[in-house]
């Protein structure tokens, strides 16, 4: 049973990690806003009839202080995060995107602070050797520049939004069980992106969505959303959260393969010094 746990792991990293690679091999073929608020729409669909009846139940049971953190997680989680994923890989490569990933747990242990975390001097030496790396790919490899790549930006700006998603997971008390979970954080989610929706339908000329586009969106919202996140689940229960949480680094390895397998991106030399910088900082930080 151990080793079933650690398929499904590796099958759902791999699922996280190929959104990447669709996102960026269908830039051109599906507008990130509609690409996102699909994803949404599709696991509605097949989730709201079966969590309806548990839902109503629940419902009175809900403070307001649970309505505006579901709120919380349907936008730092649900609905811009992802849309910041597929806009930014429009102008910066997979593998760039992908390594940030790393440094989500900066991010957590930074926003944590607030909530009695103590940060001490070895940690921030973490925190500085991390953002040290984070800056190396951003600009990639010209650090004289000070010009930082667009979509570096928004894909950075995606993992601190995942981040405050994972503490605001921390401060939950509300009864919900994990498939309502992920419907109300999809249907706040959906609210979310109306303006964002709107502005391209309103401005976008590049709204067409042939069959590749359509193939993106099934993926995204079967495989890397709903698959992938009843495979995290079952996971960290029997695994427990430390190991699960450690994998996660496996992702941009996973990444970086997976985009020159399929979209012939090949990491530069400033990857590989950005990712070792970021990772160094993750383990200085993460010491007692």
């Amino acid at each position: 049973m151990r080793l079933t746990a650690w398929l499904v792991l590796i099958a759902s990293l791999l699922l996280w990690s190929g959104n990447w690679i669709v996102a960026r091999a269908v830039r051109e073929d599906v507008a990130p806003g509609i690409a996102t608020v699909g994803r949404q729409v599709i696991v509605l669909a097949i989730l709201a009839p079966l969590v309806f009846r548990g839902l109503r139940e629940k419902w009175g049971s809900l403070t307001r202080k649970d309505l505006k953190i579901l709120a919380a997680l349907g936008f730092s989680g649900g609905g811009v995060h992802l849309g910041l994923q597929w806009l930014g890989l429009h102008y910066t490569t997979a593998t760039s995107g992908i390594l940030y990933l790393s440094t989500s747990p900066i991010f957590i242990m930074l926003m944590a602070i607030p909530l009695g975390e103590r940060v001490r001097l070895p940690q921030w030496v973490g925190v500085l050797i991390s953002f040290c790396g984070v800056y190396l790919i951003a600009t990639h490899g010209e650090v004289a520049s000070l010009s930082f790549n667009i979509g570096d930006l928004m894909a950075l700006t995606s993992m601190v939004m995942w981040s405050a998603y994972t503490i605001l997971l921390r401060v939950r008390r509300d009864p919900l069980d994990t498939p309502e979970l992920l419907t109300m954080i999809c249907a706040f989610g959906l609210v979310f992106m109306i303006p964002w929706v709107t502005w391209e339908l309103l401005f976008n000329p590049k709204l067409q969505l042939n069959q590749a586009g359509v193939l993106a969106i099934v993926y995204a919202a079967i495989g890397a959303l709903l698959l992938a996140h009843a495979g995290w689940s079952c996971v960290v229960r029997r695994l427990g959260v430390v190991p699960a949480g450690v994998s996660m680094h496996l992702m941009p390895a996973f990444g970086v393969v997976l985009s020159a397998l399929f979209l012939a991106e090949y990491p530069s030399w400033y990857h590989f010094a950005g990712i070792a910088l970021i990772l160094g900082g993750v383990a200085l930080s993460s010491l007692k």
